[in-house]
């Protein structure tokens, strides 16, 4: 197979299927931090997302961004709605914006996040609340520290993927630890996400050079100077990181190593 054949390949296959729909794309791309329904519309746009990611905040009992005004800029049909409960700060807090998403919107594919006071995935909360959803027929891709046996869990309880956090979100710090991504990688037979301090295009090849299905960026173009500019640097970095995996590093390159990063 020819290089130019095989980076088509690479664009053009599926990694996951939702809700009967083949995800293509490997970048994910998160809207909560945005204003401006055009800006999303332009962010989607320029990575190539085939994925709308969509919450309510039950604080103030209204989606991250109006779904009306999000219409008026968007085809939503052409998109695949997932939800997320990124605002939860606990396990009921969690069911809770799950019920609404499918109640309300429909909506019963889940990005599920349950974060401590420091904005950390609590990996134990989400095993005993992703045992609960999908019992309830609600299809998830949960958020957790990088463990394998947490990881093996959530797989066994049959999550469709895993959403595995390299740094603090929204640190720009990247992967400090991609071994420990790596291990989840090896050992759990689901798709791996690798999200959270992505700041630029280099944490991107590096997430897919150690086998990583897809990233999820949001923060990294919310913050450059340049969004759209960002996010076009993401979409190739994609595609560069993930022929660099298939093609095999040459001896003695090693994935780079950093000072442990701090968990507890």
């Amino acid at each position: 197979m020819s290089v130019m054949a095989m980076e088509d390949t690479e664009v053009q296959e599926p990694w996951l299927t939702l809700g009967g729909h083949k995800v293509i794309s490997r970048l994910i791309v998160g809207i909560e931090q945005y204003s401006s329904p055009a800006m999303v519309r332009q962010v989607l746009e320029t990575t190539g997302s085939q994925i709308f990611i969509t919450t309510v905040d039950l604080e103030t009992d209204r989606p991250s961004l109006l779904l009306s005004d999000l219409a008026d800029e968007l085809p939503m049909d052409q998109y695949l709605w997932i939800g997320t409960t990124s605002f939860a700060r606990s396990a009921e807090s969690a069911v809770r914006t799950a019920y609404v998403l499918r109640d309300r919107y429909g909506i019963e594919i889940l990005k599920l996040d349950i974060r401590d006071d420091e904005n950390r995935p609590d990996n134990k909360a989400t095993v005993e609340v992703a045992a609960k959803l999908i019992e309830e027929g609600i299809t998830l891709l949960p958020f957790i520290l990088p463990d394998v046996a947490d990881a093996q869990a959530l797989a066994g309880l049959g999550c469709v993927a895993l959403r595995i956090m390299a740094s603090p979100v929204a640190s720009g710090r990247g992967l400090p630890e991609p071994e420990e991504i790596r291990r989840v990688i090896e050992n759990v037979d689901l798709p791996i996400v690798v999200e959270g301090g992505i700041g630029t295009a280099r944490h991107v090849v590096l997430a897919m050079e150690i086998g990583a299905a897809a990233v999820l960026v949001n923060a990294a173009l919310v913050q450059a100077r340049q969004p759209l500019v960002m996010a076009a640097a993401m979409k190739s970095a994609v595609v560069a990181g993930r022929l660099a995996y298939l093609a095999g590093s040459m001896p003695g390159d090693e994935v780079p190593s950093a000072p442990t990063m701090k968990v507890s």
